[in-house]
């Protein structure tokens, strides 16, 4: 069961199609690698690619290919964008 509802609106889309506003956030790699994920505030894990985000968008009820991750425009890539997985590094 979830508590959100994912996408855009779109009620005449496809079978699939999200059907309500959605909040997930990708945020800034973490000093250790990774980044976090959450939707609506909920924390669903620490991702190191789109393939981790769209599993764990799956298990919160939302069916999204990992290659459509990067381009999904509901999602928020905080700090860089969605393909940016390690640690920064100062320079």
């Amino acid at each position: 069961m979830t508590r959100w509802d994912a996408g855009p609106h779109d009620p005449d889309g496809p079978e699939g199609t999200p059907s309500g506003p959605i909040r997930v956030t990708v945020h800034q790699p973490s000093p250790s690698g990774g980044r976090r994920v959450r939707v609506d505030g909920e924390f669903l894990g620490l991702a190191h690619n789109a393939a981790d985000v769209a599993e764990f968008l799956r298990r919160a009820g939302l069916e999204i290919d990992p290659a459509d991750v990067a381009g999904a425009p509901w999602i928020d890539w905080r700090g860089v964008g969605p393909h940016r997985w390690g640690p920064e590094t100062a320079g």
